[in-house]
């Protein structure tokens, strides 16, 4: 669609670059943002550029964050013997929000693809690999239940097993193709409470 200015149609197009932000929606924002003070636009930016210029990954569990380490891996509070292994940051937020998981985390960034060219050398599966000398006892595999999340399962199982390490996954609470991101508090506890040994 042409607009009366380019800086408009670029701004739509921006938006709708965002994923589930489609045209009609990119269009709200953009005028909504129009309607907005200078201060409020302001704001906006200045936020969007310290959130590319201030988050950073975890030096040890790959989550986001502005310290190094993260708060989590950085409480004495947190269970150090239970790493859970999700796909992504969202997937943390997500469990945390349940106050029901009190170990540490480990981000994948991904999940394996032959048809993508993801390998296991493209997600943080060595990284983990490497955390279970640490006095880990369990790893808790919250990887979503796609066909991509099974075989990553599979081959992180395969990777743990021989170091005699306890591996359970969340139980399916969660329904088979979605994602941790989008389900309800109950049904993540459900699934972390009935979680698997594998």
């Amino acid at each position: 669609m042409i607009y009366t200015s380019e800086t408009i149609d670029k701004t739509v197009e921006m938006f709708s670059s965002l994923p589930t932000i489609g045209k009609k929606t990119a269009q709200r924002l953009a005028f909504f943002l129009l309607k907005q003070d200078e201060k409020f636009v302001q704001e906006f930016a200045k936020c969007l550029i310290d959130l590319k210029k201030n988050v950073k990954l975890c030096s040890v569990c790959f989550n986001y964050t502005e310290t190094d380490p993260c708060p989590i891996c950085n409480s004495p509070k947190r269970d150090r013997s239970i790493i859970c292994v999700v796909e992504s940051p969202n997937d943390v937020f997500a469990i945390e929000k349940t106050n029901e998981f009190f170990g540490l985390y480990h981000v994948l960034h991904g999940t394996l693809n032959p048809l993508e060219n993801i390998s296991p050398e493209d997600l943080k599966i060595i990284e983990l690999i490497q955390r279970l000398d640490n006095g880990v006892e369990e790893v808790v595999l919250a990887i979503n239940p796609t066909i991509e999340g099974e075989v990553t399962t599979q081959y992180i199982v395969n990777q743990i097993k021989p170091l005699g390490k306890k591996i359970s996954r969340i139980a399916r609470g969660i329904p088979v193709g979605s994602d941790l991101e989008f389900s309800d508090e109950a049904t993540i506890i459900k699934a972390l409470q009935g979680r698997i040994a594998l």
